[in-house]
Formats: C-alpha cells, sequence, structure tokens
C-alpha cells in the first residue's frame, strides 16, 4: 500500500492521497497517484486501462453505460413515488407530520451513504485497488463499518431537525411522537444503509469484472434502490411503532437507547480500519451539511403537500433524477482528477474553476460532453416516468399539456444547474485538497433535493394560479 505523508510523518493510506511531506521535491509533488505506482511497478495495469478508457470514451459508449441504469433507477423512483402518494394518507403521516420533513434527508442518504461509498469504491476500483482479495476484503469490511455509523449520527440528527422545525411553527412538543421519529429514522438509515452498501460492493466488484466503467452504473443503481428501501423501511417501522404506542410505549425509546449504545462499536471498527480511518475523522461536515440542506427541503414537502397533494408522487422521481444524473457526473471528474494530478494541485488541462455555463456544456471533449448526454437524458427519461406513473393510474395528476411542460421545464433547470455546480465544486475541493468522493456528491444530491422540492413546489403553484385547479394539483 502507498503510504501518506502528513507534516513529515508517516502513516498508512487507503491509497487516494499522495505522499506530502516537509522535505518532498516539487517533482514528486506534480505526481499523481496512479503516475507513482506505475513507477513502483505495482500498477502499470490499472494505470494503462484507466488511462484508455478515459481517452477513448465516446458520446455514446456513456450514453449506452448509463442510459440502463438510470432507467432502471427512474423506475425505483417511480416506485418510491408511489409509495410516498399511497402512504400521505396513512393515520401515522397525517398525525406526524414531521416525517415529510424526514423524507428527503432519509432519501439523501444515497447520496450522503451509498452513492459517496460508490464513488470512493469506484476510484479504488479504477485504479487497481479492489484487485487484491485481501485489500478488497479489508475495504468492504471497514466501508460498511464506517457508513453504519455516519447512518445512525444521521438517522438521530435528521429526527432532531424534523422535531425542531415542526416544533417551531405549531409551538408544542409531544414527547411520544418525538421518540417515533427517532426510532423510525435510526432502524431506517441502518437497515437501509447496510443493504444497499452490500448491493453497492456487489456492483462495482462486478463492474470491474465485464470491464465497465463502475462510475456510470454504480451511483444510478445505488440511486435506484435506495429511495423504495428507505421510503418503504420508514412507512413501515414508523407505522409499526404508532401502533404500538399505546400497548408498548418503551418500544421507541428502547430502540433509540439500543442504536445510540451501539454507535461506538461501529466507530471503533471504522476507526482501526486504514481504508477508513481518514474518511471517519474528516467526512462528517459534509454528510451533517447535506442532511440540514435536505432537511430544508423536507420543510417545503411538508407545507406543499398539505396544499397540493398531487406533488408527493412526484418528488422522489425529480429529485432522484438529479442526484442520479450529478452523482455520475461528480464521480467521473472526481476519478479523473485522482488519475491526473495529486490533491491539491489541479491538472493542467484545467483553465478556471469558475467556467461559465456555455464552456461548462458546450466544449467538444471532457466532461461538458458528458454533461451534455446527461442532460439529453433529462426530458426522455421524465417523459417515460411520468406516462408509468400516469399508466398505473398513480397520483393526483393528469398529464394535461400545460403540466408536462411546466413539470419539465423544472426537471431541466434543476439537473442543468446542479451540472453546472459539480463542474466547479469537485474542481474548487481537489483544489483545496478536500477529497471530492467523500465530499461533492453529499452537497450536491442534498443540493438537488432542496432544488427539485423548490421548483416542484413553484410549478404546482404555477398550475394552480394559471387555472389548472382540478384534482391533480390538489383541489
Amino acid at each position: 500500500m502507498l503510504e501518506i505523508i502528513f507534516n513529515g510523518r508517516i502513516e498508512e493510506g487507503d491509497g487516494l492521497y499522495e505522499e506530502r511531506s516537509t522535505t518532498s521535491s516539487d517533482d514528486d509533488q506534480g505526481l499523481s497517484l496512479i503516475q507513482r505506482e506505475a513507477g513502483d511497478g505495482g500498477g502499470g495495469g490499472a494505470v494503462g486501462m484507466l488511462e484508455e478508457e478515459l481517452d477513448g470514451e465516446t458520446s455514446l459508449a456513456i450514453l449506452m453505460q448509463v442510459m440502463l441504469p438510470f432507467l432502471v433507477a427512474g423506475l425505483g423512483m417511480v416506485g418510491a413515488g408511489l409509495v410516498l402518494d399511497l402512504v400521505q394518507h396513512w393515520e401515522v403521516f397525517r398525525v406526524v407530520s414531521e416525517l415529510f420533513i424526514m423524507v428527503p434527508a432519509l432519501l439523501g442518504l444515497k447520496g450522503n451513504l451509498e452513492m459517496t461509498l460508490a464513488s470512493r469504491l469506484s476510484t479504488h476500483a479504477n485504479l487497481g485497488h479492489l484487485d487484491k482479495r485481501e485489500d478488497c476484503f479489508s475495504m468492504v469490511i471497514g466501508n460498511l463499518a464506517l457508513i453504519q455509523c455516519q447512518a445512525i449520527v444521521v438517522g438521530f440528527l435528521a429526527s432532531v431537525a424534523a422535531v425542531v422545525m415542526g416544533w417551531i411553527p405549531e409551538g408544542a412538543f409531544d414527547l411520544i411522537h418525538a421518540l417515533l421519529l427517532c426510532a423510525s429514522a435510526l432502524v431506517t438509515a441502518s437497515f437501509a444503509s447496510f443493504i444497499l452498501g452490500v448491493i453497492m460492493v456487489g456492483v462495482i466488484l462486478l463492474s470491474r469484472k465485464c470491464r465497465i466503467n463502475p462510475d456510470n452504473v454504480a451511483t444510478p443503481i445505488a440511486a435506484s434502490l435506495g429511495d423504495l428501501t428507505t421510503l418503504g423501511l420508514l412507512a413501515w417501522i414508523a407505522s409499526l411503532l404508532y401502533e404500538a404506542k399505546a400497548s408498548d410505549q418503551w418500544l421507541s425509546p428502547l430502540v433509540v437507547v439500543g442504536y445510540l449504545l451501539s454507535l461506538p462499536l461501529w466507530i471503533w471498527l471504522a476507526s482501526r480500519n486504514k481504508h477508513t480511518k481518514e474518511v471517519l475523522y474528516s467526512g462528517w461536515t459534509p454528510v451533517i451539511s447535506a442532511m440540514m440542506i435536505s432537511s430544508l427541503g423536507g420543510l417545503i414537502l411538508d407545507y406543499a403537500v398539505s396544499s397540493y397533494k398531487g406533488i408527493a408522487v412526484y418528488q422522489p422521481v425529480i429529485n432522484g433524477v438529479g442526484g442520479n444524473l450529478v452523482a455520475v457526473q461528480a464521480s467521473r471528474i472526481s476519478t479523473a482528477l485522482h488519475a491526473a494530478a495529486p490533491l491539491g494541485k489541479l491538472p493542467k488541462f484545467v483553465e478556471s474553476l469558475c467556467i461559465n455555463p456555455c464552456s461548462a456544456f458546450c466544449a467538444r471533449v471532457g466532461h461538458p460532453r458528458t454533461a451534455r448526454v446527461l442532460l439529453l437524458l433529462v426530458v426522455p427519461g421524465h417523459l417515460v416516468f411520468m406516462y408509468t406513473i400516469s399508466y398505473l393510474k398513480a397520483g393526483h395528476t393528469s398529464l394535461t399539456p400545460i403540466f408536462v411542460v411546466t413539470y419539465l421545464l423544472a426537471a431541466f433547470l434543476q439537473v442543468g444547474i446542479l451540472l453546472y455546480l459539480a463542474h466547479i465544486m469537485v474542481h474548487w475541493m481537489w483544489k483545496a485538497s478536500i477529497d471530492p468522493d467523500n465530499s461533492a456528491i453529499p452537497y450536491l444530491t442534498a443540493l438537488g433535493d432542496l432544488l427539485g422540492t423548490g421548483l416542484l413546489a413553484i410549478a404546482f403553484h404555477l398550475l394552480y394560479v394559471v387555472g389548472d385547479r382540478d384534482a391533480d394539483v390538489g383541489d
């Protein structure tokens, strides 16, 4: 394994960081990770494969690799939308309306944890670090322990945020409801993260064996399963705890205490693993910040659902598609940076951090080409998902022409903004010596949740104002 030098002190690292020393030369600092490994003779095969893929990947190849996972992911999001449309009428969601505030934060776990895990492991896979069984096993165990630790903390904080945001406007605090929210969030976050984490590991290893770039397929599959799994678990667990509150009031407090007591175990396991120790100590800011951003989206959803019932079925779809596509772009940019330059130093082909939108989408080669491919998927993808919902006779929405145009404009604007922000954010993080594999996707998917929910609420309100006032907008 590579060694990382921080402030002249040598420590074992996870292979993603450069050797840094107060005595290292400028020439050494200018070498990228894979150039070092090639020089050591330990990564020549991975280097050649990665350089060939980065140089020779065409727009058609990107489209073919992304399209199927994207459509599968979208159908998973449609399923999540159908579930949310159904459960919004359940007694537990009507009585404990703060559950709606938690929905974007918990669905955002796929961006905070699973997509970040997928991006991190995809980079390792592309650099050949998963080819040895011992390294692969250690990396997998450490990362599963890490996301359990993060899931418990994020689930607990999401429930606290939901309680506070629900308590401030109402001015009343219900301890039973607060415990129910906390227990539901903890169980949902823990179970969903473990299930999806195991699936992500399998997908990335299989992609590597099939010579498919895992950056193109891992994050969409995480998105496809994440929303449906998380929302289904939240609705089921919250319903069970709500039904048990009359006779078994001890159940929710027991669940909360049990998970909080298990937290030191997961911290200990992650801290002893060389592949996750760094992320355990430095990866909390993006995860917690993203949770707070998603909770603001949840506050908008809580308000919007009370006014426009038809919004529920589309909220997971628009947010999921945006997060899905921007995660692919962020993961690809991050992998390219890892391959081209040391952390903290931008490659020569990156002329400026803050480029204009035209350059971000219209350049012939590089990441703008990928951005165009991803942007072109928005309209046909959403049309497929919208008519699937209509065919299943779900929700409260009839597909009038004005609704379709307004919805597609909101979705296209959301993805365009996210892809532009991804280009700036990932390169800025790299220059600031922040690993974007661990930090970029949580922020981007959380911003996708906030933008998607906000634009969707504006779209439904505009439809109401212009006279589209039948059952599809909640009349």
